[in-house]
């Protein structure tokens, strides 16, 4: 295991909004050489359990355009600078994307989502004590906003209805955290 896989070129094949896609000539231990893809988020995201005082969990439904379909998520977004703090743009996609604020944000969980070919990571963050505010979405986004129990998003997985790497994680991370008393 001690041998060493080298890039010896990185190509970039496009250049998007958040992604940078590349093709990386890797060098295997063997000597032999492998083109390899490798995708680049800029910026990184964050993501928001948001806990209102009834314990349900407020989620959010919207269309995914790479599964052509909606989908039950937890509000998440990308952060707006390579700079900015994963908590702030964690309370501004927790009222964007769902209508409520917090000041009581507190680190969850930290999640690389797909290592094989993409450097993306997302800092995941407990929101309690939430407020009302105002949603504010994107022009191009519907998202509808409902609140479930912990028990029902987490039968959900199980039944291979909830499968967002982000959200699943999340809430197992914080099923955990009620199992074992840490909140």
């Amino acid at each position: 295991m001690g041998q060493h896989i080298t890039r010896v070129k990185r190509e970039l094949i496009k250049k998007g909004i958040i992604l940078d896609i590349y093709q990386d000539t890797m060098e295997l231990p063997d000597g032999r050489q492998e083109i390899w893809d490798f995708v680049s988020h800029r910026k990184g995201a964050a993501a928001v359990v948001p806990v209102l005082e009834d314990g349900k969990i407020l989620m959010v439904r919207q269309y995914r355009n790479a599964l052509e379909r909606m989908t039950l998520e937890i509000p998440a977004g990308s952060r707006d600078s390579t700079t900015e703090d994963t908590k702030i743009c964690a309370a501004r996609e927790l009222e964007e994307e769902t209508g409520f604020r917090s000041d009581n944000l507190t680190f969850l969980i930290s999640l690389r989502t797909t290592v094989a070919f993409c450097d993306e990571f997302i800092d995941v963050y407990l929101a309690r004590d939430l407020k009302k505010g105002r949603q504010h979405l994107d022009e191009a986004e519907e998202i509808d906003v409902k609140a479930y129990e912990i028990e029902e998003l987490c039968d959900m997985i199980y039944q291979g209805k909830l499968q967002d790497a982000k959200t699943v994680s999340a809430l197992l991370a914080y099923k955990n955290l009620l199992n074992t008393g840490g909140v």
